[in-house]
């Protein structure tokens, strides 16, 4: 696997450039426009807010397996939450009001159901008790950490959401109860500016926590925020299942998402910027996206994301946690159909085509018109298979200047028309899957991904990496059988794109897109079909 660059903050403004984008960032700051964390609220802006995510290089106990006490335990804590206290306050001189920190970011990971113990705070059911831990500090005993949230909440005057873990006593007449006695469980929470607990999430897709309980009951929470109407939150592996997020997101009027999360990188199609824009273009949402960062795990990628719009960080070298700042739509334009170049471009033209059965000629009423460079089309390239992510996908190279792939798996055809304005000694290949992903998790994809591949030999499709030079200007497009599909696109040196146009035609699903900022890594759409797990 290639080194990923050392780092990235980068804005994409409707698919400019990376480079320009950094080049220019102080002249589109002095046009209103955020760039990494230089911005100030601007009051008048009713229509924005100022939001913050914090990549946090965790302190982390020497050894998680080992048994200690709660005062050991609170001292290691607090080494973390002093760096979180230190970015709420430079987050609060540019006028942030919420702020997200990560995953396991306060007591970090790696324990046992045991070990963990003296690291849990009580955790009392906001539904039930209106609290305010700054202020009520003795209310609830082993509740220091929540104390230290809810005072930095107050003194930064903003939203706080933080990952940390709770416990909860239960009896034995609960046949679900856990044998020593309580639950414990990966928990976010939510403070109001003034320090009050909102609302907490119980993490309900656990990623092999052994240490943690998953609820009974899935928590579907949102929270109220007076700059910005409704919030829900998730954590990590949520992203990825029904419950909770997606069901809140179809049923309810929820714009904006705080995602902590504990992502490791896995190339070429679960990157943690990528899925979390990928998210946040397929659900028309805002993404506060923030991860932990622990490079030789592969655990960095975090971002503020719009459909339209991306802020983020991803650094696979250098140690330490990084600050994102950046200006919120309140209400985020999605990107679709209708955002597109209309159904008269020529490369839309021959898609259209190909989608009636008839990818060479079209009629009118006197004769038949038929493109004089359709030759293209009858060449065969050979299939192969390779595995990616662990998956055994079934590609065909795409090999030529330009072209029409399509290649199946179960009930999936995935099809790619393609240009490339310069050839480069790289192998791309048109790749399909149509099952059930078992490894590190069981759930039902199906997958269409063009993706570059690790050298030239068919075997290395599917390999873990970060640069590429070769440009593309394509459709790619499958019949799916779900309507849940996300649009994964990275170019090289980890950078996000957008989409030209995606949306239904004729019961396919499809992206489009004419001009990259740089090599195409990956361009995926990944469907998931929830009622196949």
């Amino acid at each position: 696997m290639q080194p990923a660059p050392s780092r990235f903050m980068v804005c994409i403004m409707c698919g400019a450039s990376s480079k320009l984008a950094l080049l220019f960032g102080w002249y589109l700051l002095a046009l209103g426009v955020c760039v990494e964390e230089h911005c100030a609220a601007d009051p008048h802006k009713a229509d924005y807010y100022m939001a913050a995510v914090y990549e946090h290089q965790a302190v982390l106990s020497p050894n998680p397996l080992a048994l200690t006490n709660r005062k050991q335990a609170l001292e290691l804590m607090s080494q973390n939450l002093d760096i979180y206290e230190q970015q709420v306050m430079a987050a609060a001189q540019k006028g942030v009001q919420i702020i997200v920190f990560p995953e396991d970011g306060i007591h970090g990971f790696n324990f046992t159901r045991t070990s963990i113990y003296p690291f849990l705070d009580f955790m009392p059911s906001p539904r039930l008790v209106r609290w305010n831990p700054c202020l009520e500090p003795h209310r609830f005993s082993d509740t220091e950490v929540l104390q230290r949230l809810s005072c930095m909440a107050r003194k930064g005057e903003m939203f706080l959401v933080a990952n940390l873990g709770t416990k909860q006593p239960c009896h034995s007449s609960d046949p679900a109860c856990p044998r020593d006695g309580r639950y414990q469980f990966n928990t976010n929470v939510v403070f109001s500016s003034n320090g009050t607990l909102v609302d907490r999430y119980r993490k309900h897709n656990l990623y092999f926590e052994a240490a943690f309980d998953s609820p009974r009951k899935v928590d579907h929470i949102t929270f109220d925020t007076p700059f910005a109407g409704k919030f829900s939150m998730f954590t990590c592996f949520d992203i990825l299942f029904f419950d909770p997020i997606v069901r809140l997101l179809r049923d309810s009027d929820v714009k904006h998402v705080v995602y902590p999360t504990a992502w490791m990188n896995q190339l070429p199609l679960l990157a943690a910027i990528e899925i979390q824009k990928a998210f946040a273009v397929a659900f028309g949402v805002n993404v506060l996206a923030a991860n932990i960062h622990h490079p030789s795990l592969g655990m960095t990628g975090s971002g503020i994301h719009s459909p339209l719009k991306s802020f983020w960080y991803h650094d696979m070298e250098n140690p330490g946690g990084h600050l994102i700042i950046a200006e919120v739509a309140r209400n985020p334009q999605g990107l679709g159909t209708e955002n597109a170049v209309g159904k008269m471009d020529p490369s839309h033209s021959k898609f259209l085509k190909i989608l009636s059965g008839n990818p060479h000629c079209e009629k009118d009423a006197q004769e038949v018109h038929c493109d004089e460079d359709a030759e293209w089309s009858f060449r065969t390239p050979p299939v192969f298979y390779s595995e990616m992510m662990y998956d055994n996908f079934t590609l065909v190279p795409a090999w030529e200047k330009e072209g029409y792939l399509q290649v199946c798996s179960n009930s999936l055809c995935c099809h790619l028309l393609y240009k490339r304005p310069t050839l480069t000694k790289e192998l791309y290949a048109l790749g399909v899957f149509d099952g059930l992903h078992t490894v590190h998790g069981t759930y039902y994809i199906q997958v269409c991904a063009l993706v570059k591949c690790g050298g030239l030999g068919f075997h290395t499709c599917g390999q873990e990496i970060t640069e590429a030079s070769g440009t593309f200007e394509f459709h790619l497009w499958g019949n799916f059988s779900t309507s849940y599909i996300f649009p994964l696109f990275l170019t090289s040196g980890m950078t996000l794109e957008i989409p030209d146009q995606l949306g239904w035609e004729n019961d396919h699903y499809f992206l489009r897109k004419s001009r990259l900022s740089s090599g195409l890594v990956t361009a995926a759409l990944y469907g998931r079909l929830y009622d196949r797990n």
